[in-house]
């Protein structure tokens, strides 16, 4: 069965991010110009994804805005003959993808995020995707995971080595043994373990390709780690009756779910984006002098 549908949970409190998230959703937060869930969008149609089905909550409706037409704003770039800018707003709204929203009214966990997508799925595979992980390769990291698929008609999570003092951060695997280059038969999938517990450096990336089945697990889950509904723990119950599989993703990743790495992401998009690249690696470089300069004197 073809991998047409994609779940894009965007209910969190964004706490990290505070104040600025206060009011707005930390999925808005732009890297350069352009929202962060955008480019968890384009990624989906890149990938041949039909319909999305964004999850939210309060102080999210910006998030239906963005995807949404604006007349007003439309009609005065045309008048006043910002012809690329208008281009750019239809773009957003004619991306040729289905978007479709629904809420999660309470910050249960990612697995009830999850699991308020039964009726958008169906009996389909779909794939989840994470906004906190942009993700680089020459193909999408979801078009991977839907080339996995179409091979094993199983269930297929991303994953790939962190630095093993960061592994409690993330969900990891336990890895048996690798079938076929870079796609692990996985022993069990632990939620953000102990350390010295870790079954592996192998982290969860946030991008997952389930198979319909997980709805029926997900209904029946317990709360686990923080008191809410793991989509870990119910993959690892999916995975005890049928096959769930990872994915190494070798591509690039940006994690912009801290402060920290979403500046940095930030600052390397910015170092290619058309318009401003140029100054703003002469803006660092001449950073980078006026720093030294301080340490020297610091010394």
């Amino acid at each position: 069965m073809k991998v047409r549908k994609a779940i894009i949970p965007a209910a969190g409190l964004g706490t990290r991010f505070m104040p600025v998230t206060k009011a707005m959703p930390k999925e808005m937060l732009p890297i350069v110009d352009k929202p962060t869930i955008q480019f968890i969008v384009e990624e989906a149609k890149n990938s041949g994804i039909e319909d999305i089905l964004i999850v939210t909550g309060k102080n999210k409706r910006t998030i239906e805005d963005h995807f949404d037409s604006n007349p007003e704003l439309e009609q005065n770039l045309q008048e006043t003959g910002k012809t690329s800018l208008l281009e750019m707003s239809r773009e957003i709204t004619q991306l040729g993808i289905n978007i479709y929203y629904t809420r999660q009214p309470h910050p249960l966990g990612l697995g009830d995020a999850i699991a308020r997508g039964r009726s958008f799925v169906g009996d389909e595979p779909f794939v989840v995707m994470l906004g906190d992980d942009l993700m680089l390769d020459k193909v999408p990291l979801t078009q991977q995971l839907i080339n996995r698929y179409n091979e094993t008609h199983a269930s297929t999570i991303a994953v790939m080595p962190v630095p093993h003092k960061e592994v409690s951060k993330y969900g990891v695997i336990e890895p048996e043994n690798e079938i076929m280059p870079g796609l692990i038969n996985v022993k069990s999938f632990v939620e953000k373990p102990d350390i010295d517990k870790a079954p592996s450096d192998y982290a969860i990336i946030g991008r997952y390709l389930l198979t319909p089945e997980i709805f029926d697990i997900l209904a029946k889950q317990e709360p686990g780690r923080g008191g809410e509904i793991q989509l870990t723990d119910a993959i690892d119950t999916m995975n005890k009756t049928q096959r769930v599989f990872a994915h190494v993703f070798k591509g690039e990743r940006h994690d912009v779910g801290n402060k920290e790495s979403y500046l940095e992401t930030s600052i390397e998009y910015g170092l290619n984006h058309p318009e401003i690249k140029d100054d703003l690696r002469k803006y660092i470089i001449n950073l980078g002098q006026k720093l030294a300069t301080q340490d020297k004197k610091k010394k």
